[in-house]
């Protein structure tokens, strides 16, 4: 939005901006955020930093915790919630020594990182990133996990289960279970507030392709962006879900991004799409090839396949998103590619035809990740294919054009499939990580980090007694 300092006072000035907000984004994919009176920012700030402890975001040990954040200005955004007129910026993280420099470990630098790997390749100078957006929208969610009381409820007004409800003015209309594709009104309650999300997301850079319901009838809807820059992205992901939570909490609702929010429901993913330019021409299309993909774009696929339990790591981080990722459904757990196959990991979509549209999707991926780094990962693991030429169809990832639970046993037993818990994708991870280290990209310390805070997420789940366990196992 901004050049230089000048600019930023100034328009603070002209549209009355008293407050101006830092966002910095922690290990997890969370923002934090600190502000300052406008009359405060200077050039100062962008040459000194403001302090903060890092340890807190995950980075590093208590010890060696003093860490600096500096805005950058060209993020700045006017937030649409505070009643206070307040400009937000995206801030950078560095690290304290004998000078200040950047944070080697910091998700947006990783990604700049990867960005000028790839252009030093020279096998593509743009990666673009379409992410699909699914989440939940209800109208209460309570949860209690304590010694005696472990305890979720969540509600919504067009839920099944609310159909003979009769301590409220009851108008029906609800949508029956699974059956919520594309529904219209009245029964797709949310509809007016995807539309003003989508608005605003447009107000502020983020172009929506499209907004619809899914497939969950309790309140799952989609937003899918159309494709940015790999940075760009990433930065505009953690605004779009910025945007999706506060609206819903100015409208009565409540969001959650969550994998697997409800039992039985169909889960929220975060389907990634990808390309590759060069000079503004797609790298991903060969006309005569399979599905119309170039050589480079199945080995970009066969690096991802090759890499994609290491991956989910990153793209997969919680203990939730394994709840959705469970083989016989529509999940795509099975490590191949196809075209218009939604059970594969890699989907080609068949209406993408055009050399400019020509691209593949990574489909188990959920919005518990870091765009970040889930992002840079799969840039990482595709480069990795290109670069060591990993064919997907010789390493036997297929293509399988057909439903992969339809083939015999013993043909299905030939597909590779995804870790099943988030331990296994940490024990991929630690055994497969070298890619990521390439150009100085990823650094090992972040990836130890990541790995220890994925399996303290794990014990923390895996300590509580489930209600399924009381059914199955008290009366033995």
């Amino acid at each position: 939005m901004f050049k230089n300092v000048s600019e930023v006072i100034s328009f603070c000035e002209k549209e009355g901006i008293r407050i101006i907000d830092f966002k910095v984004v922690d290990l997890s994919g969370r923002w934090h955020h600190l502000s300052i009176p406008a009359e405060r920012f200077s050039k100062k700030i962008l040459e000194n930093g403001i302090g903060f402890d890092g340890s807190s975001y995950g980075f590093l040990t208590v010890e060696k915790s003093d860490m600096v954040f500096k805005p950058d200005i060209s993020t700045a955004f006017i937030d649409p919630f505070c009643e206070v007129p307040t400009l937000n910026m995206i801030a950078d993280i560095y690290q304290i020594g004998d000078s200040i420099e950047r944070f080697e470990g910091d998700p947006r630098y990783i990604t700049e990182k990867a960005i000028r790997y790839l252009i030093e390749t020279g096998i593509a100078d743009e990666n673009r990133i379409g992410p699909e957006f699914e989440f939940n929208v209800f109208d209460h969610i309570s949860y209690e996990c304590s010694g005696n009381h472990q305890e979720v409820f969540i509600d919504s007004i067009q839920a099944h289960w609310n159909t003979g409800k009769n301590d409220f003015q009851n108008l029906g209309y609800k949508v029956p279970f699974q059956k919520g594709y594309h529904v219209d009104l009245p029964n797709d309650s949310s509809n007016d507030l995807r539309s003003k999300i989508i608005l605003q997301l447009e107000e502020l850079g983020i172009k929506v392709k499209y907004h619809h319901h899914e497939v969950g009838g309790v309140g799952q809807v989609e937003i899918e962006v159309e494709s940015e820059q790999l940075l760009e992205m990433s930065d505009k992901t953690l605004i779009l879900k910025y945007i999706v939570k506060n609206l819903a909490i100015q409208e009565g609702k409540t969001v959650t991004f969550m994998p697997k929010p409800l039992f039985g429901e169909a889960g929220n993913g975060m389907h990634v799409h990808m390309w590759l330019f060069k000079d503004n021409e797609p790298v991903f299309y060969d006309e005569k090839g399979y599905s119309g993909l170039s050589q480079t774009a199945l080995y970009y696929i066969g690096g991802i396949l090759k890499h994609s339990s290491a991956l989910l790591a990153f793209t997969n981080p919680s203990t939730n998103s394994y709840k959705r990722l469970v083989p016989g459904f529509e999940a795509p757990v099975s490590k191949c590619f196809a075209t218009a196959n939604r059970s594969s990991v890699i989907r080609i979509p068949g209406y993408a035809r055009t050399p400019q549209d020509k691209r593949f999707e990574f489909r188990p991926s959920d919005a518990t990740a870091n765009p970040y780094l889930a992002f840079t990962a799969l840039l990482m693991a595709g480069l990795d294919g290109v670069v060591n030429k990993i064919d997907p169809t010789k390493e036997g990832f297929g293509p399988y054009d057909v439903n992969i639970f339809n083939l015999p046993e013993e043909k299905r037993k030939e597909i590779k499939a995804l870790p099943k818990s988030l331990e296994e994708a940490a024990d991929a991870l630690e055994k497969d990580y070298e890619f990521l280290l390439a150009g100085g990209v990823f650094t090992k310390g972040l990836i130890e980090d990541q790995i220890k805070r994925i399996r303290q997420d794990s014990k923390k789940v895996n300590s509580v007694p489930h209600p399924r366990e009381f059914e199955m196992y008290y009366d033995l």
